[in-house]
């Protein structure tokens, strides 16, 4: 049955205020989740899911890839296509920022992977996008909690696959690190033609109008 945009509103709140109130994680009870209508559209057909909020970015903004140069990066990517951060869902495999004990950011550990991963589904359940983009091997890793793939960043990177009755496109991180240690910008730039061009593939459409 199909949601009206009302109910998928509410529906999407009431998800949003169960991640906030979520305890699961001993190390990030005292983070909040990144999940609110901050994240973008709940009728997106695109969605990026990244590894998790950054302390100087998401975690301080409220916005997934914003407020860091991971962010900036992220936002450059897309403006090379023409696709507005209005026109996509963005999430993470982990809603809360994982930190060291000395304050820097961390991966999140397998177990806080799994504890999100019911947020994760279900908040692809509710948007129900046509295209889905992992950023980095954490997020497409993360799928595997969902429905099981073989996909790897080193032999399916800028590809479109299948997963899940979807189109999948698992790219790299836009992480400085990354840029400067395993896909420099130019690689990751041609790497985002592959997500306008299924894009296009699922909505007959030229971009930015796709929605």
């Amino acid at each position: 049955m199909s949601l009206s945009a009302t109910q998928k509103r509410q529906r999407f709140l009431a998800l949003s205020a169960e991640a906030a109130a979520c305890i699961r994680c001993p190390a990030m009870c005292a983070r909040a989740a990144v999940l609110t209508e901050l994240n973008g559209p709940v009728d997106a057909r695109v969605m990026f899911i990244g590894e998790a909020p950054g302390r100087k970015g998401a975690d301080r903004t409220r916005v997934p890839f914003s407020g860091d140069q991971s962010g900036r990066n992220f936002e450059r990517f897309l403006e090379s296509i023409g696709l507005a951060r209005s026109q996509i869902f963005i999430t993470s495999a982990a809603l809360c920022n994982p930190r060291s004990a000395s304050g820097a950011n961390r991966r999140p550990s397998s177990s806080e992977i799994r504890n999100c991963s019911d947020f994760l589904t279900r908040t692809i359940d509710l948007i129900q996008p046509s295209v889905i983009v992992t950023l980095g091997t954490v997020a497409l890793e993360a799928l595997k909690l969902i429905h099981d793939h073989e996909f790897s960043l080193k032999n399916d990177a800028a590809r479109i696959r299948r997963w899940h009755d979807r189109l999948l496109i698992p790219l790299y991180h836009p992480s400085p690190q990354v840029l400067i240690t395993s896909r420099k910008e130019k690689a990751q730039l041609r790497d985002y033609q592959v997500v306008s061009k299924a894009i296009r593939k699922v909505t007959g459409s030229l971009l930015p109008d796709f929605r």
